[in-house]
């Protein structure tokens, strides 16, 4: 949110309010997180006595959650119950502890990061990294900022307005403005689909469903990356506007509603550092199952389907020799203007329990849709509103709209009771043989409401969807164990992550869509989730046979794969019989990756870091990869660059050493451009110098034994020895040391 014109004056109706001097410093143990600082920062600078009266004061505190970890909280006026933050399971599991936090005078020293309040004027808080300033926050940069009602100051209103979806406009907001280095990029923030480095944008972290063709995002998170080594957290989940180096150009600044701001600066040095840091603070994903992993085959929105058409669907697929490992049913499984009421559609579907028999005995896992709204016509909707589980009105009524399903209520999942009962309609699904739940929606969350637990509207609008995947995933970890239970998700905020799989949302079926549900990946991977998805030849519309195969090979290439759609199906025999090729190939392919690909999703578990990583977190050290957002690396030693173009011209980059084909065996020298052609059954897909690539036997499913006729193939540029770890669905795992002179492939 824009609040000044230019270096000197503010817009009109806004008076700013700033942190002038660090008057005096405090060392206290009352912090949540025990030793920490208490600054208090006058407005202005204080010469004489009479100065401290009639004057505004900030006061900013200064405590370590997590070791490399510093939070910082800004107040005006404390006596308002502060909102909260986000559920931070490291900082109540993990705390920092007096023994790793050191607090001397005006510096908090928490394990590599070290927090510096400069006493006396002009006000100065700096973060310094073993010794190096990382950035900042000087003059003018912690400001308490008071809007005139009237006034039109900020330039606009967040999220999608639709409906009085938007974030309102409020008359306060505190905000922090951190210094940019020359040359510092920021990424993250969520999945967002514009440029992957975000210096120069405005981004509003509030959730909407505005399609991948927009500003907007499904899955907001208010935290980014620096190229200089450090994460940025800001703990508040409801609107949070970024100015990333677009109003005070040498910074990136942050503001939210109200008295009080909260936000943690996270230590690298490395961007997976910060990354598992981040993780350790907001949470980590589950190890996902295996057979999550395979192709998962829908009957696309809108499209006429029974238990005859799903099956000639599946039937077919074996036929070709293309392995399916899940089917899920979209909305039309409940009938018309029901949804949801969680009830298959007779008229379509009258034995609901023994097609899914029927299914599950073809080795199939089952997948259905749900949202969290309840539709007026749903048998369900006087039942939830009788007794009080639907989001309500201040003056008490229910809270109902006609967008999306008609006379619409919201499932209140801040009401245990409420929960419990949306989850006992889950659990009679499991009961009957529904294996996963596509979470669709959760980001069309009005403001004019009241909550069952007197949460404040705002905060909910993004946090909703926490409580709402939560509630789902709670029911599948229930049913299915650990390790089993899967979403497949589309709304999320910070930690998320915690709660796997997310898809990308509603893309066009073209190469520009392509290209930016990419770029959505690629930034929700440097927000902290570690599997993504998307629709494969995109949402809306349908595809040429060109779209479709290009995208059917990056789909394929990812830690989750779909093909859906919305009017038209997605089976690959629609579109011509090369299709069918390009899916056989891609599928066969993922198949043999998969003790590569689970052990990766192993490792997320414990680290953090994401299946689909940007070139910026392999390679920090090299600047020809900083702005990079059309290739992508497979876990770490894949490097993937998706054909984006119908002549199959595709132009990527290859850091330094020899790289070596995967698909044909020739070895390149990188550190330069490459400029390639692609037949539809290939594209750019390299291992990096000296890596060793576990290689499944099999090509026909993604839950096997992966030690029963593993190669390793180890690949030229390395030295010394190498150690691979192998981890099989059942949970045994195997290591093993590998000489890299050995080229065999």
């Amino acid at each position: 949110m824009k609040f000044t014109d230019g270096f000197w004056q503010l817009r009109p109706g806004v008076t700013a309010l700033y942190a002038q001097e660090a008057y005096d410093i405090e060392a206290t143990d009352a912090t949540a997180d025990g030793p920490g600082l208490v600054v208090t920062a006058p407005t202005s600078v204080i010469s004489q006595r009479g100065d401290t009266l009639n004057r505004p004061v900030l006061t900013v505190t200064l405590s370590s959650p997590l070791e490399g970890v510093v939070r910082v909280r800004i107040s005006h006026h404390r006596g308002r119950a502060w909102h909260g933050g986000f559920g931070l399971p490291g900082a109540v599991d993990g705390g920092a502890g007096e023994a790793s936090v050191a607090v001397d005078g005006g510096v908090l020293a928490t394990g590599p990061l070290t927090a510096r309040v400069a006493p006396g004027a002009p006000w100065s808080l700096s973060f310094e990294q073993d010794g190096v300033r990382l950035t900042g926050s000087g003059r003018k940069a912690q400001g308490y900022i008071q809007l005139a009602q009237a006034t039109d100051a900020a330039h606009g209103v967040a999220g999608n307005a639709r409906g009085g979806l938007g974030a309102p406009r409020s008359a306060t907001y505190v905000h922090e403005q951190l210094d940019l280095g020359v040359g510092e990029l920021v990424y993250g923030l969520g999945e967002r689909f514009g440029p992957l480095v975000k210096n120069g944008q405005t981004v509003e972290i509030w959730n909407a469903d505005g399609g991948t063709s927009s500003e907007q995002a499904y899955k907001n998170v208010p935290f980014y990356l620096s190229s200089r080594g450090y994460g940025v957290l800001v703990n508040d989940p409801g609107h949070v506007s970024f100015e990333v180096g677009s109003e005070a150009v040498e910074r990136v600044q942050f503001s939210v509603a109200g008295e009080e701001l909260e936000y943690f600066v996270i230590a690298g040095p490395t961007p997976k550092d910060v990354l598992t840091r981040y993780t350790a603070l907001t949470g980590r994903p589950p190890v996902v199952p295996a057979w999550s992993y395979g192709l998962w085959l829908s009957t696309s929105f809108t499209t006429d389907y029974d238990e005859a058409t799903v099956t000639s669907f599946i039937d077919e697929m074996a036929r070709h020799e293309l392995p399916v490992s899940v089917f899920h049913f979209d909305c039309f499984w409940m009938r018309e203007f029901n949804w949801c009421d969680f009830e298959w559609d007779p008229r379509v579907f009258p034995e609901p329990s023994a097609m899914l028999a029927r299914l599950h005995e073809k080795d199939l896992r089952v997948c259905v849709w749900i949202n969290p709204y309840i539709g007026q016509r749903s048998p369900l909707f006087d039942e939830a509103a009788s007794q009080g589980f639907l989001v309500k009105r201040p003056d008490g009524s229910v809270w109902q709209w006609d967008l999306w399903q008609a006379g619409m209520g919201l499932v209140d999942f801040t009401n245990p009771e409420a929960t419990a009962w949306y989850q006992s309609k889950l659990r009679a699904l499991v009961d009957q043989g529904v294996d996963c739940f596509k979470t669709d929606f959760g980001e069309r969350i009005p403001l004019d409401v009241a909550y069952f637990d007197g949460s404040d509207p705002e905060r909910m609008h993004n946090l909703y969807t926490q409580l709402y995947n939560q509630a789902v995933y709670d029911v599948l970890v229930e049913a299915r164990g650990e390790g089993e239970a899967v979403l497949f998700a589309r709304s999320a905020t910070a930690g998320g992550q915690t709660m796997p799989v997310h898809w990308g949302g509603d893309s066009t079926s073209t190469f520009e869509s392509m290209a930016e549900t990419l770029r959505g990946g690629l930034s929700l991977a440097f927000s902290g989730f570690a599997h993504w998805s998307h629709d494969i030849g995109g949402f809306e519309g349908t595809p040429d046979a060109t779209v479709f195969k290009r995208w059917t090979a990056f789909g394929l290439l990812g830690s989750h794969s779909r093909f859906h759609g919305s009017g038209s199906y997605r089976v690959p025999w629609a579109f011509d019989e090369e299709a069918v090729e390009v899916t056989r190939v891609f599928t066969h392919l993922k198949m043999h990756l998969m003790p590569y690909l689970f052990q990766t999703g192993v490792d997320a578990a414990a680290t953090g870091l994401p299946t689909l990583r940007p070139m910026q977190l392999e390679f920090p050290d090299d600047p020809a990869v900083a702005y990079l957002d059309q290739q992508y690396m497979l876990g770490r030693d894949l490097l993937v660059a998706p054909v984006l173009s119908a002549s199959g011209d595709v132009e990527f980059y290859l850091p330094a050493g020899t790289w070596t084909n995967l698909l044909t065996g020739e070895e390149v020298q990188g550190g330069s451009w490459r400029r390639e052609n692609h037949g539809f059954t290939s594209l750019p897909l390299y291992v990096r110098p000296g890596a060793v690539i576990p290689w499944g036997a099999r090509s026909d499913r993604p839950d096997y034994d992966y030690l029963d006729g593993l190669r390793l193939r180890v690949f030229p540029g390395g030295e010394g020895e190498a150690s691979v770890t192998v981890t099989n669905p059942d949970g045994r795992s195997q290591s093993f040391r590998v000489n890299l002179s050995e080229v065999t492939r």
